[in-house]
Order: C-alpha cells, then sequence, then structure tokens
C-alpha cells in the first residue's frame, strides 16, 4: 500500500486543520473513537485530524502518502478515510484503496466524501466522473445515498449513514446493531453512586425508565460492588417498592415502542437473530414480548404502514407534537421522540437512507409522498422568528438528497407560531404561546402568505405599528 503511486496533485487537496473534521467529530459524537482504542487515519493529508485527537487522549497514528509516508500504516481498531475516495481519478484505484482501507479496519471503517451539492464550490472542468481544477487536482462527488451503496458493495457489509457524506462500516453485526440502538432507542444514564443507598436509587430510576429491573450483566462495575452483599431477590424487593408504579408501567411502554422502532429499523436495513442484537435490547424483548419471533411481527407491521397513506396522516394529525400542514408535519428536534413510533421510523429511515445532518432544528415528514428535510434554525431559542439557516432533504422513493444553505440570502425563511413546533408541555411554549396570541391580536397573521421571509414580516410589523423586544411585541415609537 505504501508504494502506491498517487498520479494526479492529490496532495494539494489536503488543508491546513485546527480542530477536528466533520467525519472526525461526528465520530466522536457517535461514540466510535473513545479512549483505549487503536485509531488510523488512512490518508490523513497534513494530519490535523490526527494532531486533535491525540490532545484528546486518543491512541491514534496517521499515514499519507505524500505528507507522511513514514506514518505507521498497520491494522487499527477504528480506520477514518476522510476525503480520500474524492480525489482519486482512477475508479479502480479508487475502490482499491476502500478496499485497503476497509482491511486494515480491525472493527469499524469511518467513509467521509464531499458530495454533489458542493459542485458550485469547486472550480474546473468535467474529466472522467468527477471534475478536473486548475490546480492540477481531482474531485468525485457522490450523492449521499450512492456513498453507502458503494462502501456496501466495495466492503461486502451493511453500512450505516451516520451524516451526509459520512457512512460507517462495521466488521461485525454486533458493532453495527449496537452503534444502531444507541441511535434508535432512548437510553437514560446511571445516577451516580457512593454508597448502597445512592446504588439501591440509580437501580430504581432504572427500573422506572426502562420498565423492567436491568440484569446483572447491565449494571455499572462500581453499583455490582456496591450492592454485591445484597441477595437479588432482596434487591428486587427494595426496587418496587421504592419505585413509582406509574413511572414503571410509563418507562415499559417507551421500552416497548423503542423496541419495536429498532427492529423496524433493523430489517430495513437487514435483520439478524435474537444473539446479534445489544444484550439490553435481548432483554427488553424477554422482558416485554412473548418471544424474539413475535416481536419482529409486530415490527414488521409497523414497517408495513410506513407505506400507508392514509395511516401516517392519521399519525400525524394525531400527533401531540409538531405542526401539521397541507403537505407535511414539522416537529422540533427535542420533540421527536413524542412523535408516533410510525413517524419516528418515517425519520430513521431516511436518516439511514442518505444521513441526518449534525446540525437541525426541525425535521419536517411529507405525507404527500415520502420524503424528509431536516432545517437548522440555529436560534431557535432566542429568536422570536428564528432564520432558516439550511435544510437538507432525502426523497425516500428516489433516494434523492439536496442541500441548500440560506447563509447569503438577504431575505431569509423565517418561522411563526414557534409553540407549535414543540410538545404541549415543553417548558417554553407558554411564552411562544403568548407572543403567537398578541401577534393575532395585533393583525400580523392577516395575510400570511406574505409574511414567510424576512422582508415580509418586517413590512407586517411596520404596517401594524409593531417591534419584538425578545419573546415580546411592543407598538413602535413612532407609531
Amino acid at each position: 500500500m505504501t508504494d502506491q503511486l498517487w498520479s494526479s496533485q492529490r496532495h494539494r487537496t489536503a488543508i491546513g486543520r485546527v480542530g477536528l473534521s466533520a467525519p472526525a467529530r461526528q465520530a466522536v459524537i457517535d461514540l466510535q473513537l473513545q479512549p483505549g482504542m487503536q485509531l488510523l487515519d488512512y490518508g490523513c493529508g497534513r494530519g490535523g485530524d490526527v494532531r486533535a485527537l491525540q490532545a484528546m487522549g486518543l491512541d491514534v497514528s496517521g499515514w499519507d502518502p505524500v505528507h507522511h509516508p513514514d506514518g505507521e500504516l498497520k491494522p487499527a481498531e477504528i480506520v477514518l478515510l476522510s476525503y480520500v475516495l474524492n480525489v482519486i481519478e482512477d475508479p479502480a484505484e479508487r475502490r482499491q484503496t476502500l478496499l485497503d482501507a476497509w482491511n486494515t479496519a480491525k472493527s469499524t471503517l469511518v467513509v467521509s466524501v464531499r458530495l454533489r451539492w458542493e459542485r458550485n464550490q469547486i472550480k474546473g472542468t468535467e474529466y472522467g466522473d468527477g471534475i478536473l481544477t486548475s490546480r492540477n487536482t481531482f474531485q468525485h462527488l457522490f450523492g449521499a445515498s450512492e456513498l453507502r451503496d458503494y462502501v456496501q458493495e466495495t466492503t461486502g457489509v451493511r453500512c450505516l449513514s451516520a451524516a451526509p457524506g459520512i457512512v460507517y462500516a462495521f466488521k461485525s453485526d454486533e458493532a453495527r446493531l449496537g452503534y444502531l440502538a444507541r441511535q434508535v432507542t432512548s437510553e437514560a444514564g446511571w445516577l451516580a453512586s457512593q454508597d448502597t443507598a445512592s446504588a439501591i436509587a440509580a437501580i430504581v430510576d432504572h427500573f422506572e425508565q426502562r420498565g423492567r429491573l436491568p440484569s446483572l450483566e447491565e449494571l455499572p462495575h462500581p453499583i455490582i460492588g456496591l450492592l454485591g452483599h445484597l441477595r437479588t431477590s432482596e434487591l428486587k424487593r427494595l426496587a418496587e417498592q421504592s419505585a413509582d408504579p406509574l413511572k414503571v408501567e410509563e418507562g415499559a411502554k417507551r421500552t416497548t415502542l423503542d423496541t419495536l422502532l429498532f427492529l423496524a429499523v433493523e430489517l430495513f436495513h437487514g435483520r439478524g437473530p435474537a444473539s446479534s442484537l445489544p444484550l439490553p435490547v435481548q432483554l427488553d424483548i424477554r422482558a416485554f414480548f412473548p418471544s424474539y419471533a413475535e416481536a419482529c411481527k409486530r415490527a414488521d407491521r409497523l414497517l408495513f404502514k410506513l407505506r400507508d397513506d392514509a395511516y401516517v396522516r392519521r399519525a400525524m394529525t394525531g400527533s401531540v407534537a409538531g405542526k401539521f400542514t397541507a403537505t407535511a408535519l414539522y416537529v422540533h428536534r427535542r420533540a421527536v421522540h413524542r412523535i408516533p413510533t410510525v413517524l419516528r421510523l418515517y425519520e430513521q429511515c431516511a436518516s439511514i437512507a442518505a444521513g441526518r445532518p449534525a446540525e437541525w432544528s426541525v425535521v419536517k415528514l411529507r405525507h404527500q409522498g415520502r420524503g424528509a428535510s431536516w432545517l437548522d434554525y440555529p436560534s431557535f431559542d432566542t429568536d422570536p422568528h428564528p432564520r432558516l439557516a439550511s435544510s437538507y432533504s432525502v426523497d425516500l422513493q428516489t433516494l434523492k438528497s439536496s442541500f441548500l444553505s440560506y447563509a447569503d440570502s438577504a431575505n431569509r425563511p423565517l418561522l411563526h407560531r414557534k409553540h407549535e413546533f414543540l410538545a404541549p408541555d415543553d417548558p417554553d411554549v407558554p411564552k411562544y404561546q403568548r407572543l403567537t396570541d398578541a401577534e393575532v391580536r395585533a393583525g400580523l397573521y392577516e395575510e400570511p402568505h406574505l409574511i414567510g421571509n424576512e422582508e415580509g414580516w418586517e413590512r407586517a410589523l411596520a404596517r401594524c405599528g409593531r417591534v419584538l423586544r425578545g419573546h415580546r411585541l411592543a407598538r413602535r415609537p413612532d407609531s
């Protein structure tokens, strides 16, 4: 691998970097890069990710044919292949490079590329299956779903889209399903424990959150040490006496639905035997379903319902969270767990198909056709009418994705009635609701088709003689 010649000026594409790249940051967030793991940045360029990850205390090395040819190129648990495939103009060599990186990974390969929507940022002419730039560098741009298919076909394993342009390929089903479970199911952390009483409190909290008592294999070692003197029957009695029965019942319902969601997503991506599932999921199935087969049947029915337009529309109209319109349901990210399970499955399937962006505030789920958009309103919590920064969309029928940035727009779309995007019991709803009510009384919503962007909204405020002071509507001084 170290003798391989790179024919174009690929080294010119390597940029100096301060801090982590997007794929390395995503892998850290997704717990793919952790202390104790051996990491290799394959094609590390100038080594920015290597230095940043080393500064975080991780065991990471880097290799690059030009910038770091003397780097140690040996198998590692996690291998990063960041923005390498883009710059290889020979399709056969591109595929071989992916295979080389895959064969170097012991556990997981993290592949990232530039995507087609970045074409307007690259100046050059068409060449082969990409673009030849004036600097004699090459860029092959991928579609988001195309990348996952390409990595799957080359490695021969099922892969998951972590974000647009970032794909994880796992050596084992256990690793893949462990990652998937973390993404799909709600996992509460263990309460800190210093003595027997606080350790029992942690057991009770798990019982209420998950609806079942934990098994010994699930317990953190500090808790095992603190409770080792108690018999299992005694610990069960103490937990059942202390737990709130209503919270336990709600926890059981939540875990049952989360398990169905996980199994449905797993089928969407290929389902394995029960023994390949993460231990907590296996225990959830044992606690809340007659059998694994029955749980799978119920999950299959859930996935089938996703194809039913009428069923999906009824789920949207009946959702306690989100804003329902003539074309879609809009839900804030902190309320997604409150929408019906079939709609959570809808969003998860879209994410698997093309990746969910790291930055988003509101998800839009279409009921006319099948497609999802993740909308980023960075100032949602502070701006009474937050401006749209970007939109990433995937069509589930064609698997085509698109990205729109409004960063340079002088007339950005904005939101009204913020409370409608949240769950009714969200603590910010009363404040947002009061503002909406005041705006309605002032006549600001009399022509809703004219106030969807910044300029239209400013004209409406001027027409009604109003000005915003945070989340409070006031009269204009000159009105």
